[in-house]
């Protein structure tokens, strides 16, 4: 019995040091599982799902052809002046990544109009809030209103007006309502008014001007409603229309 109780302090000490050994190889994560556990294990993005890559629009300075404006679905506004050699960002301190159209002032190319919201229907769509403009090529940004409109598809510059601008909004995709259909300024975009409505569910997602009368416009209305199960493409609401005045 006496040569027992000898031996049990040097066979506790022993598996004591085996533990810490142990513990050293295996060491514990604040989860509580060893580190091992997981490391065969490689984690994988699921979402959600924005495509920054996707190219939504571009406007090439008409005055300067080695630069040019990139809208992206989802990753805000880019410029090169090295004909597309290099990138830099332009848009990352404003309030939307998601960019649906660029423009630029016809009259001024230092000028740049930008729809925020992508032009696209997709489950993966992002939304925006309003058209921006910025009078230094891209340096500085306003946001010009029509907030609600939470997708622009088109901006056009009146070639010889720049206060009068027309905008294409596509409107919410996963809901009905909000600032949807073709919009007007004649005031550099203080102010703007709707001038082509249809219905709670349809949008505008194109609008051109004649090049030989500016006064003669083309708006292409989409009726359209994105459903968590089902995707409405389509509708009475659609269809072509033409202004003279």
């Amino acid at each position: 019995m006496k040569s027992l109780i000898r031996v049990s302090p040097l066979f506790a000490l022993l598996l004591i040091s085996i533990q810490c050994i142990s513990q050293q190889k295996n060491p514990v994560t604040p989860s509580g599982f060893p580190s091992e556990t997981f490391s065969g294990l490689k984690l994988r993005a699921i979402g959600p799902a924005v495509t920054s890559g996707r190219v939504s629009d571009f406007a090439v300075n008409p005055t300067n052809m080695s630069e040019y404006y990139v809208a992206t679905a989802s990753g805000g506004v880019w410029k090169t002046t090295n004909k597309g050699v290099t990138y830099n960002p332009i848009f990352d301190s404003q309030g939307s990544y998601s960019i649906g159209c660029v423009t630029l002032d016809p009259s001024n190319s230092s000028v740049v109009w930008v729809g925020s919201g992508e032009n696209n229907n997709q489950r993966a769509v992002s939304y925006g809030d309003g058209v921006y403009k910025s009078e230094d090529a891209g340096k500085t940004w306003k946001n010009m209103g029509l907030k609600n409109s939470e997708h622009i598809s088109e901006i056009v510059v009146h070639p010889t007006n720049p206060n009068i601008i027309y905008v294409a909004a596509y409107g919410p995709v996963w809901s009905e309502g909000g600032e949807r259909g073709l919009y007007k300024t004649e005031d550099g975009g203080k102010t703007w008014k709707a001038i082509l409505e249809i219905d709670k569910h349809t949008g505008v997602s194109e609008v051109h001007l004649d090049p030989r009368n500016p006064e003669v416009l083309y708006a292409v209305a989409h009726q359209r409603r994105r459903h968590v199960f089902t995707y409405l493409g389509g509708g009475p609401g659609s269809g072509l229309h033409k202004s003279e005045d």
